[in-house]
């Protein structure tokens, strides 16, 4: 997918991106989001309404986890969605966020444990020459 942009403020397209959403199959419903520069990171609950959506059976849910990358052009912003399952190649999601969906790149979220784990490690010191 490509980037969509509007003349949208950068929180206003946050708000956009965050709020709930229903369409003819699904009610979408973001249950937590938080940004890491201008990565927004969210868990979304989509809820079906129709059958085999996502698999789901009519009322059945599921989560997943978002993540759109944010870029401002002059006074307008615009986003680039993507999803777990696409692998994005960005790994700054929060690990607590790896517990309220299932599973659908596990390679995706292997990268975000090493991400958070080099964050935790301490930088070694250089040594001073003898």
């Amino acid at each position: 997918m490509g980037w969509t942009f509007s003349n949208w403020t950068r929180s206003a397209l946050i708000g956009e991106l965050t709020r709930p959403d229903e369409s003819e199959a699904a009610r979408y419903e973001t249950i937590t989001h938080t940004l890491r520069g201008n990565v927004l990171w969210s868990v979304v609950r989509i809820t079906a309404k129709q059958p085999d959506v996502h698999k789901l059976d009519i009322g059945q849910s599921t989560t997943f986890i978002a993540c759109h990358l944010l870029e401002g052009s002059g006074s307008s912003w615009g986003y680039k969605p993507m999803d777990e399952s696409m692998h994005p190649y960005y790994y700054s999601c929060p690990l607590s966020y790896l517990d309220m969906a299932p599973e659908q790149s596990r390679e995706w979220r292997e990268g975000v444990r090493a991400y958070h784990a080099r964050r935790r490690t301490p930088a070694t010191p250089a040594l001073a020459p003898d």
